[in-house]
């Protein structure tokens, strides 16, 4: 099999008789096999892919194929598949086993989509390098010292080492995004609650969603739009009807575009992206689209907001781990109270403990009011003043990255230089609009620059048209 560029060639290829479904799940199987030194797959279902493969070639055969006949797609390791392991990159739920699909898996499963196996994460989504993982790290398939960004680093490296067609990853404050950009693919944050969150290990409930990672635009739209929609088992997901995205990416407009100067500004910006997101813009000057520089006095309060939400949710959420349905428990509790702490000490990495204890504290009733509260005030505050930008401008633009990718280690012993690498991506994620990063070439080492790109809720079928246009322009 060839090195498919799109979805569209692998229809076209099958189409014509030059390939099928199985001899594409083989071509994969044996790229993870020669790229399992990447440890991007913390599973391969081998046997079950294969399997359906046959299957949909006789539903091909017959005419009767889904959308998504053909399309190979691996899952992060938080999303949970009938009858297969997941355990969130986590030894507290090693061995455990799900009793359910998510809801958008099953969608794409409807389409006749080849889910080929579970894809390394830092633990329990929690991580901006894959360095927390009780599988291992994942490596960056384009330079192996330096990391592939986090948490759905495995998802971004299938892809990128083109082990998969398509990925799902999850996106709680930038992990499709960030990863996205470290490894020169596209990555994709809907808006929150367009896709169904049934089936997803809760980090932080009000800020996790479900996104995509692709070698191109349309390949990202057509899944987004199969994904998206009502879900009876999700009453936080939206009943708005689902656009056609793929079908919608045709530009020719010109449009109203917003950079925020503090992003440009910024001390911790590598000087290479800063020239590339400089250029992209002034490209955009030139084709006689409105590019304004405008201010974003709240930024310096969008990390720390977000991070004091997130524990906070996250120590409620990780409270259900404690040894007695399911998962991991110690053997060295001697009662039940030292079977909860030793579970839950052994069991839990070092990042997710320290968000824990963290969150613990901030909803402590000491400080509930002093952090959490305030926290949800300015919450709103960002939220309120960014979607005030997007009905003034179709589009804001800001580098997805303050860096390329890292080395190994380089931040491990600081955890503070480790979340400021959220820097430019917890914006969306504190506003729940979409948000999506693009490649926008490299810089002087070679390593991908990603460009990130929001509009405002829903507006899903604009950003995909206007990204497309981006990648195709710059390209």
């Amino acid at each position: 099999m060839s090195n498919f560029h799109s979805f569209d060639d692998i229809k076209k290829a099958i189409a014509n008789k030059e390939t099928d479904c199985k001899a594409i799940v083989q071509s994969y199987l044996k790229n993870i096999q020669t790229k399992a030194r990447l440890n991007a797959f913390v599973e391969v279902y081998t046997h079950a892919a294969l399997e359906q493969a046959e299957i949909i070639d006789q539903k091909i055969a017959a005419g009767k194929a889904g959308r998504l006949a053909g399309m190979v797609i691996g899952i992060k390791d938080v999303l949970c598949y009938e009858g297969h392991q997941v355990n969130s990159s986590s030894k507290i739920l090693e061995g455990f086993e799900s009793q359910f699909t998510a809801t958008a898996i099953q969608k794409l499963i409807d389409e006749d989509a080849i889910i080929i196996g579970r894809l390394n994460c830092d633990e329990f989504g929690m991580g901006s390098s894959n360095e927390n993982s009780v599988h291992g790290r994942v490596l960056n398939a384009l330079d192996e010292s330096r990391v592939p960004g986090g948490s759905s680093g495995g998802s971004a490296v299938a892809v990128q080492a083109n082990l998969c067609t398509v990925s799902l990853g999850t996106d709680t404050g930038g992990s499709v995004r960030q990863p996205a950009a470290f490894t020169g693919i596209v990555g994709m944050k809907p808006t929150y609650s367009r896709v169904s969150r049934y089936g997803l290990i809760a980090y932080a409930s009000s800020f996790d969603t479900i996104g995509i990672f692709s070698t191109n635009v349309k390949d990202n739209a057509l899944v987004m739009e199969i994904m998206a929609g009502p879900d009876d088992f999700d009453s936080t997901v939206s009943k708005k009807p689902v656009p056609n995205y793929s079908e919608l990416l045709h530009f020719n407009k010109q449009v109203k575009v917003a950079y925020l100067r503090e992003t440009l500004q910024s001390s911790s910006l590598q000087e290479e992206i800063r020239t590339n997101t400089q250029t992209v813009l002034e490209q955009l000057r030139d084709e006689g689209h409105e590019v304004d520089e405008v201010e974003f006095p709240l930024l310096e309060y969008v990390l720390p907001t977000y991070y004091i939400l997130t524990t906070a949710e996250a120590s409620s959420n990780l409270s259900r781990f404690d040894g007695v349905k399911y998962g991991y428990r110690t053997p060295n509790a001697h009662n039940l109270e030292s079977m909860y702490k030793l579970t839950r000490s052994e069991g839990f990495g070092e990042e997710v403990k320290r968000r824990i204890m963290l969150g613990t504290f901030v909803l402590s009733a000491s400080y509930y009011d002093a952090y959490f509260t305030k926290a949800q005030k300015v919450r709103r505050l960002i939220k309120e003043y960014t979607e005030d930008l997007l009905t003034k401008y179709d589009y804001i633009i800001m580098p997805t990255t303050p860096s390329t990718a890292f080395k190994f280690g380089e931040h491990s012993n600081d955890p503070v230089a480790m979340y400021l690498e959220d820097l430019f991506t917890v914006q969306a994620s504190v506003s729940g609009v979409p948000s999506i990063s693009i490649p926008n070439g490299e810089d002087n080492s070679g390593l991908p620059i990603g460009l990130q790109i929001m509009a405002n809720s829903f507006k899903e079928a604009d950003l995909y048209a206007f990204a497309n246009y981006l990648m195709e322009s710059t390209n």
